[in-house]
């Protein structure tokens, strides 16, 4: 009798501790389910758009710093890329929320699929870029009131596309702020180099989102959404070429105009080489291959900054700086 009584209870004990190990799996799977879902909704699981947006930026810190930026402000403008970035996607995907479950491509965005609520996205976003914000106070005025202008310019693009026929020109303004933000940081100035690094980014983003336009150009165009891709009809991969060459010739202006040597042409040399490769890939409009281009545009723009540092690194020792 006893021996049953004792084998009842070690099967309840047992049961109990099965139904334990299973609820706090549950739980760890819930929550894992959770952050994954704020990772795709912040796109860290897709760095391109962060790595965009990053290599212009060092770019100017290093021209305006004349190769010696302070190391405290690469690490803020490479944290402060990042956040203002995912900052970005989470307003994007709460603006697009009514659009993105009917596109092939952004069908499974967390918001679209309804795993986060179009609360969650905002509150996600202002939390993003309030660490943001936290992160330049101890840099100048100038960069704070930068910042505030292009976190307006970021929420607002979103809605471009439904009135805009080029929204990719506003992406190229927003995609443009760190340049002179840089500038500020580094000189407390806005130099005329500010405006033309400014211009010469605008052409890259207008050809590297165009790219990207292409890629959905079908489903907006069903949806009623405006981009340049649809504007521009047949002539937007002679556009997005153009827009390549522009912005490596304003590119050699700068070089001029700075006094710099042969490393950084050769780093323009093969930017120009990575440009016709995406002509290659983007000229049968095949989607598939023109999100590889636009994916490929990191490599563009890291080659740019990697002939400015090195040639002020290895021609004249300019090192970034730490004390």
């Amino acid at each position: 009798m006893l021996g049953g009584f004792y084998g009842n209870l070690h099967r309840a004990v047992i049961k109990k501790v099965a139904d334990h190990n299973m609820t706090t799996t549950t739980s760890w799977q819930t929550i894992i389910k959770r952050i994954d879902a704020y990772e795709r909704l912040i796109r860290l699981d897709k760095p391109i758009g962060w790595l965009l947006l990053l290599w212009p930026t060092l770019s100017a810190l290093w021209l305006a710093a004349a190769g010696r930026p302070h190391l405290n402000l690469v690490w803020i403008f490479v944290l402060g890329t990042i956040l203002m970035r995912s900052a970005g996607c989470a307003v994007n995907d709460f603006a697009d929320r009514k659009f993105d479950g009917q596109v092939q491509r952004t069908r499974d965005r967390p918001v679209a699929t309804g795993e986060i609520k179009p609360w969650e996205a905002l509150l996600v976003g202002a939390v993003l870029a309030l660490l943001a914000l936290l992160l330049i106070l101890p840099l100048n005025r100038m960069v704070l009131w930068l910042a505030f202008a292009a976190l307006l310019i970021a929420i607002t693009y979103p809605f471009t596309k439904r009135f805009f026929i080029m929204p990719q020109a506003y992406l190229g303004i927003a995609f443009s702020m760190g340049i002179p933000m840089a500038f500020a940081a580094a000189q407390n100035a806005l130099p005329p180099l500010v405006w033309v690094l400014l211009m010469a980014n605008f052409f890259w983003v207008l050809a590297y989102d165009t790219e990207y336009a292409m890629v959905d150009r079908e489903d907006d165009r069903k949806l009623g959404l405006k981009t340049s891709a649809i504007t521009l009809g047949r002539y937007e991969v002679v556009t997005i070429m153009f827009c390549y060459a522009l912005c490596l010739a304003i590119m050699i202006g700068v070089g001029i105009g700075q006094r710099l040597g042969i490393i950084y042409y050769s780093g323009l040399v093969l930017a120009a080489v990575i440009a016709s490769y995406h002509y290659l890939l983007i000229r049968d409009r095949n989607p598939e291959r023109c999100f590889k281009a636009f994916r490929h545009n990191h490599w563009f723009g890291l080659t740019i900054f990697v002939g400015v540092a090195l040639d002020y690194a290895l021609r004249v020792g300019a090192w970034p700086q730490s004390s």
